[in-house]
């Protein structure tokens, strides 16, 4: 797994003022900003906040190699650590606001409107699909993010969870169109996931899927299924365990969509490992046949597979059409990959 170091071109108050040596960094993952900025601090004795992704030599998937970010100094940095280079272009098409000049400043002044800080913002992630600081306060962490516009709004999907199980989502201090600022959420990541995870996470989401069918509240999905006697309703999108908490708190809303509620546990299946694959499937059948005893889960289960992907596959490639070209790096491939995924499970 080949590790990541990172060139800063950075801007500054003042305007341009060059490009660093190549400085390893902790993490190998591209969005990882946060071991970014705490380098570049170092070395520059100001703040930063990374823009954008503006190229990368070597890594896969999504990590390693030399990558080249375009950097904000807050204030006037230590010169004598920067070399000549050509200035980043001021903008692009599909450039996102957070990823120009005084964008990331901008979002953490909306939040600081409505949470009093005690303490530097921490930005955790950046990338052509969110931007994630850490701000902390006298209670604990607020966590302040933001979307692009082809994104379902957050504070909206999770307010409609939280009218029936406020417990299944983070919460919300404030939001706004394409952002939102969320209080801590408790317990650890179910990255490692374990059968309790499955048991606690699952039917509490069914029920809400349930509570929730009837008109349609948000766009439709653009996979259409069978409804196998189940519902249209509230979808996740991106239901996989590295978005729940051990607490049972699910985050990271903004995929969702209106439609068949399989493609959620479809989605879950394929990202888990095979040996938890049959409880997935008993889990979540038996929760829908507590609340639509005529139903067929299973029937369901078995086209989602190949429909998640589907949906996957779509979604990737909206996110090709709407973000920078540079940031396209992130998922080049990713709409060709899942549609052979899909296609491997017809054919076998």
């Amino acid at each position: 797994m080949s590790e990541r170091s990172i060139i800063a071109l950075v801007s500054t108050p003042n305007g341009f003022a060059g490009r660093t040596d190549a400085l390893p960094v902790s993490s190998r993952y591209w969005p990882d900003v946060e071991p970014v900025n705490e380098v570049l601090e170092h070395l520059l004795g100001v703040r930063t906040s990374v823009l954008r992704l503006v190229s990368v030599e070597g890594g896969e998937r999504s990590g390693g190699g030399l990558v080249t970010y375009h950097v904000e100094a807050h204030g006037e940095p230590d010169r004598t650590h920067l070399h000549p280079a050509e200035e980043p272009a001021a903008d692009a098409p599909h450039r996102l606001p957070w990823a120009r000049q005084g964008g990331p400043s901008e979002l953490v002044e909306w939040a600081d409107e409505h949470v009093g800080r005690t303490g530097p913002p921490v930005q955790v992630k950046s990338w052509n699909l969110s931007s994630v600081h850490r701000l902390p306060t006298a209670n604990g962490s607020a966590w302040l993010k933001t979307v692009p516009p082809f994104f379902a709004d957050e504070g909206s999907v999770i307010e409609m969870v939280a009218e029936h199980d406020p417990g299944l989502v983070p919460p919300v201090i404030a939001s706004a169109p394409r952002r939102i600022l969320l209080g801590e959420a408790p317990g650890e990541d179910c990255w490692a996931t374990r059968p309790e995870h499955v048991e606690e996470v699952v039917p509490r989401w069914v029920a809400v899927q349930h509570a929730l069918a009837g008109e349609p509240r948000l766009k439709p999905c653009v996979v259409p299924m069978p409804d196998f006697g189940l519902p249209d309703t509230l979808v996740h999108g991106d239901f996989h365990p590295g978005n729940w908490f051990d607490s049972g708190v699910v985050i990271d809303w903004s995929d969702a969509v209106w439609g068949h509620p399989a493609l959620d546990a479809g989605r879950l299946i394929e990202f888990c490992r095979p040996e938890l694959h049959d409880l997935i499937r008993r889990v979540w059948s038996e929760a829908w046949l507590r609340h639509r005893p005529d139903s067929r889960p299973l029937e369901a289960l078995d086209t989602a597979r190949r429909a998640a992907h589907l949906l996957l596959a779509a979604q990737y490639q909206q996110f090709l059409d709407n973000i920078e070209e540079s940031e396209r790096i992130y998922h080049r491939g990713d709409p060709e990959k899942h549609l052979r995924a899909a296609l491997r499970l017809v054919t076998g």
